[in-house]
């Protein structure tokens, strides 16, 4: 059994699964190109908001929440730790 699985239940692990690939591919194709002429705070943003999505839905589906708001919730958390650290790296 793999990690992603272990921490959903059965019965979301498909659906959390396709959730974390699907936004893992989307971030990799904008990685690719559209992050060239960004800023390095706009890119740590990017980042945090990407990663923020990332575990907000694995946490959505491993609570029997909506994978679609844990994402989103996410992804303004993870944006928001991104322009904070930004911030501090100044």
């Amino acid at each position: 059994m793999s990690r992603v699985t272990a921490l959903v239940s059965p019965r979301h692990a498909g659906k959390a699964v396709a959730v974390a690939l699907s936004v893992a591919l989307s971030v990799a194709a904008l990685g690719l190109g559209g992050c060239s002429n960004m800023t390095q705070s706009e890119q740590r943003i990017l980042s945090g908001a990407a990663i923020g999505t990332v575990g907000g839905a694995l946490v959505g589906a491993a609570t029997g929440g909506s994978t679609v708001w844990g994402g989103v919730i996410g992804a303004a958390a993870g944006a928001t730790g991104g322009y904070v650290y930004d911030q501090v790296k100044r």
